[in-house]
């Protein structure tokens, strides 16, 4: 059985899971603004989707991302007072394609237009509580181990 990846926004977890098991169980930081996947939201679309795009491979942990490119920056807290508007998006991205028409894949909905990602962050972001503007934020270590574990088209779920 192949590996797929559920997200609880409820609990605000993480879990990956091959043959049935748990491989990972972490806490992430799904959307402020709740769940909903209109295009502009700010929020963390519900349903199956697939990964698209894996983006960071072999890149030290907090390397610095800016439209999925590496900006050359490692991420500091110093960093982050120079740049404090901007949305950190460090170590690795996981793109996120929507897998159902009409409820998170096309048109409004589509995650993939949204640029939603799971992704690492700054590692003073807290974990457990909803602080991200749609994507599902991780530890850097944790998010490379998923991302080792984690190739194009696995599944993912993400519920209430």
């Amino acid at each position: 059985m192949t590996p797929h990846i559920e997200i609880s926004v409820r609990e605000q977890r993480l879990r990956l899971y091959e043959n049935g098991r748990a491989l990972m169980d972490v806490a992430v930081s799904t959307a402020k603004k709740g769940v909903g996947e209109i295009n502009g939201s700010e929020c963390t679309p519900r349903g199956w989707h697939v990964i698209r795009a894996r983006v960071g491979a072999g890149c030290p942990a907090n390397t610095v991302f800016v439209e999925r490119r590496p900006t050359g920056e490692m991420y500091t807290p110093e960093l982050r007072k120079k740049f404090p508007q901007r949305d950190w998006i460090l170590t690795r991205i996981l793109w996120l394609s929507g897998g159902e028409p009409g409820k998170n894949r096309l048109g409004r909905v589509d995650t993939m237009r949204r640029y939603i990602y799971i992704h690492g962050c700054p590692d003073e972001d807290v974990m457990g509580v909803p602080g991200s503007h749609g994507c599902v934020k991780m530890r850097n270590s944790e998010v490379i181990e998923l991302f080792d574990r984690a190739a194009v088209g696995t599944r993912v779920l993400i519920k209430e």
